[in-house]
């Protein structure tokens, strides 16, 4: 992707309008909406490239989404016990309004699925909502800020890592908006002289804190307004910036102090489950290079082109120079939160959305400040620069795309089929109301199984949570064959070796196995307890309908892995039977084929 001149900025003696209008904009009214138009459309269309798929991470929030607009408060299923297993508050409660006036959860709309449409349209608006804010820091500095929407939409659209995980069902395109808002009310302010009023300073704090109730390390933007503050301070203006940092702490701290109070009342925990399950520790210096995992993926040239683009923006001094450092304070924040947080197992980058949004906006606008300044000769040298270094990006950034939609993380609808509905199945076959299943993914599950769940990553289920964040292998077996004893058991690497569950010689003396497999040289597959099947005809049973159903969703998964679940996701739903070819697949193993090298 290349980029065209940028916008001129104006004259370094220009000093800020009240409003931020130009006699261009007035001229061309329709223009920012044109743009932010066509920069969304962008976005939508690579967006478009990975169909229905939603990660199974963001069913995990559907799931708690449908009990609290059902009224059975923060549970993963009806029944189970109170747990926070989510982290992202206000993008569940968009989902629980979603859920509450039809639009969610409930069937299809446009004859697209709206558990599939829904999360969707909320990120491409959340996105339209970031190139606004983008044309309003623009409209500040530049004569035709128009085209920085433009701009900021096409670079954000060719990022793989910003569509993927905006569109993934998860809360990423609403933490970014809220984080770019952040940025260009600090941005604004300080151009205007507003930086030092009640207004800015509790609207900062705000921000900060529906950042920090989207996602956990969003806590980290509680600083944002004290640092810009501090960047601007004076001797003169010493007591006023520290009344109203005290004042933005405070509409920081009354939101989310309020929300961990309710969390401690209700959980007697500081943390949301999924953070204390992933044991987030003290950062270590090795953590602090994770960034150049980004470098690398924006490659390096670009991420030095960029660097120096900066630089020469903040040294020749435009009049908004302070402006420029205040969308950097945010920016920095987010690079920090990158490195400091566990590194994720996802690819493409699910951490660093912030990143891109940021970056890609101060970029543009320092290009434009380095475009107005250099003369012609120098605009040329400008120009291929921005070629020789976009053009080996954005083919990067094409083969990123290309395999991730052939093969992308792991998806709702493939759990929802592969464990949801087929253990429904399963239960039905061998006559089971009351039955238990303890497995690794959860989302798709929660949504279709008719089963009581249990959560092996520990995210929603506390019995597992602190065995998960101590590394308490030993305890974890131990409250699974001789507590908890599951009717169902689905293992899989890297959770069979990981906790040893699957590796245990209970498994083999409580259970048959169903659907079987050695992979990664490790057991994979489901089990039933023994003492649930009352013939040897109903185990049969159950292992030949694993042999024709399991075996086709499995396969089906590889062929099609962006499709939709169907119509609707409802507990006790079961997956019909499909013929599988010739070729035998997976067929169940006979039950003394059971390894004995899997013993410890």
């Amino acid at each position: 992707m290349t980029l065209g001149p940028m916008p001129d900025a104006r004259t370094v003696d220009d000093p800020p309008s009240p409003d931020g209008a130009t006699g261009t904009g007035r001229r061309v009214p329709l223009a920012p909406v044109a743009s932010v138009g066509a920069g969304t459309a962008l976005i939508g269309l690579h967006a478009w490239q990975y169909g229905s798929w939603l990660i199974d991470d963001a069913a995990i929030t559907f799931a708690y989404a449908r009990s609290f607009a059902e009224g059975l408060g923060s549970v993963v299923q009806p029944g189970a016990e109170p747990v926070e297993g989510f982290s992202n508050p206000t993008w569940l409660l968009l989902l629980v309004l979603g859920r509450v006036v039809g639009l969610f959860d409930h069937g299809t709309l446009f004859g697209v699925p709206d558990y599939v449409l829904y999360p969707k349209l909320l990120a491409l608006l959340c996105c339209a909502g970031i190139l606004t804010a983008c044309h309003r820091a623009a409209r500040r500095v530049l004569s035709r800020p128009w085209l920085v929407p433009l701009v900021v939409g096409a670079l954000l659209a060719a990022i793989p890592s910003f569509v993927i995980w905006s569109f993934s069902g998860l809360e990423n395109a609403l933490y970014a908006l809220i984080l770019v808002g952040l940025a260009v009310l600090l941005f604004r302010a300080v151009l205007d002289g507003r930086l030092l009023t009640p207004r800015v300073a509790v609207a900062a704090g705000v921000l900060a804190a529906l950042a920090a109730l989207t996602r956990p390390e969003g806590l980290i933007y509680a600083g944002a307004y004290p640092l810009v503050v501090l960047g601007n301070l004076s001797r003169a203006t010493v007591r006023r910036s520290v009344r109203h940092v005290l004042v933005s702490t405070a509409a920081f701290g009354v939101p989310v102090g309020g929300y961990l109070a309710w969390r401690l009342v209700r959980f007697g925990q500081v943390l949301a489950s999924p953070s204390v399950a992933k044991g987030q520790d003290l950062p270590t210096l090795h953590d602090l290079a994770r960034p150049g995992e980004l470098v690398n993926y924006l490659g390096a040239p670009a991420a030095l082109l960029v660097m120096a683009v900066l630089g020469i923006a903040l040294a020749r001094a435009p009049w908004w120079r302070g402006g420029l450092y205040a969308l950097l304070v945010p920016l920095g924040l987010a690079v920090t939160a990158y490195a400091v947080l566990e590194g994720d197992w996802m690819r493409q980058f699910r951490f660093a959305t912030p990143v891109w949004v940021l970056g890609a906006l101060a970029a543009t606008l320092a290009t434009a400040e380095v475009w107005r300044r250099a003369r012609t000769r120098n605009r040329a040298w400008l120009t291929a620069g921005l070629v020789a270094v976009l053009l080996p990006s954005s083919a990067g950034f094409a083969h990123a795309a290309e395999r991730f939609r052939g093969d992308p993380n792991i998806s709702a609808c493939y759990v929802a089929d592969r464990f949801g509905r087929v253990f429904n199945g399963y239960a039905d076959i061998l006559g089971l109301d009351h039955a238990s299943l303890l497995l690794p993914d959860l989302g798709g599950t929660a949504m279709t199984s008719d089963l009581r769940l249990v959560d092996m990553a520990g995210l929603t289920h506390d019995g597992f949570t602190g065995f998960a964040r101590d590394k308490d292998r030993a305890g974890q077996r131990d409250y699974v064959y001789e507590v908890l004893e599951p009717t169902f058991i689905h293992v899989r690497e890297p959770w069979s070796s990981g906790t040893g569950i699957g590796l245990d010689p209970r498994l083999a003396e409580h259970y048959h196995p169903i659907h079987f497999d050695i992979y990664q040289h490790g057991p994979h597959g489901d089990w039933v307890r023994k003492e649930a099947v009352r013939t040897p005809e109903l185990l049969a049973e159950v292992r030949d309908h694993a042999h024709r159903t399991t075996t086709w969703i499995e396969q089906r998964a590889g062929v099609n892995p962006l499709r939709d679940c169907g119509p609707t996701l409802r507990r006790g739903q079961t997956t019909p039977s499909e013929p599988v070819p010739d070729r035998p697949g997976r067929a169940p193993l006979p039950e003394d084929a059971f390894p004995e090298a899997f013993s410890e």
